[in-house]
């Protein structure tokens, strides 16, 4: 099975990332999303960043009703700080029946060389790439590689940052959350303080 791993801290996650989710899992070859739940990084400092259980909880709540996205929780099981080649690695021992790829937006695209051992992930796995705002496609090193694949995804410009300060300073921000998502928080009042 084809799987494309999106990464993120979801903190939260909301219909940006679900658009992008979904047109992958319904306009590209690959057959299922893993939502990839990042853990909270040890050597940065934790202010807005919910626990990572209830992050992975509310993606669960957010993808339960689309059969072709999952969330995932593996790199909680990872030594950190983690590095995508060891997810990559580790997913690929653990699941030697599926084939893994990347998924990220052009912003990252455009950091990719920076990554450790990116050469491996380049060799190994194919990376989807949905458009951002924020981005000039051409000035892309790797926009011409053959395992880099350009998806003609909606732009979606949706602040996880925005949503936590508006949930903190009481605005609705109901239409950016997925309904149970919204309902999810709201009842457990995260990101209120």
């Amino acid at each position: 099975m084809r799987i494309g791993l999106y990464f993120g801290t979801f903190n939260p996650i909301h219909v940006g990332h679900m658009i992008i989710a979904n047109h992958m899992a319904e306009f590209s070859d690959l057959e299922q999303i893993w939502m990839v739940v990042t853990p909270h990084n040890p050597l940065k400092a934790k202010s807005t960043l919910l626990d990572d259980a209830k992050r992975y909880q509310i993606v669960q709540v957010a993808t339960e009703d689309f059969p072709k996205i999952k969330p995932s929780d593996i790199e909680f099981k990872l030594a950190q700080p983690n590095y995508t080649v060891h997810t990559l690695a580790h997913l690929q021992d653990k699941y030697p029946q599926h084939e893994f790829s990347l998924i990220m937006g052009e912003d990252n695209l455009k950091s990719l060389h920076k990554w450790k051992n990116y050469e491996v992930i380049l060799q190994n796995h194919d990376i989807y790439v949905y458009p951002r705002i924020s981005s000039e496609a051409e000035n892309v090193e790797f926009k011409n590689h053959p395992k880099i694949h350009l998806i003609d995804a909606p732009v979606i410009e949706i602040s996880s940052t925005f949503i936590r300060n508006g949930i903190k300073n009481g605005k609705n921000i109901s239409p950016l959350l997925p309904e149970k998502v919204w309902k999810y928080i709201d009842h457990n009042n995260f990101y209120k303080k």
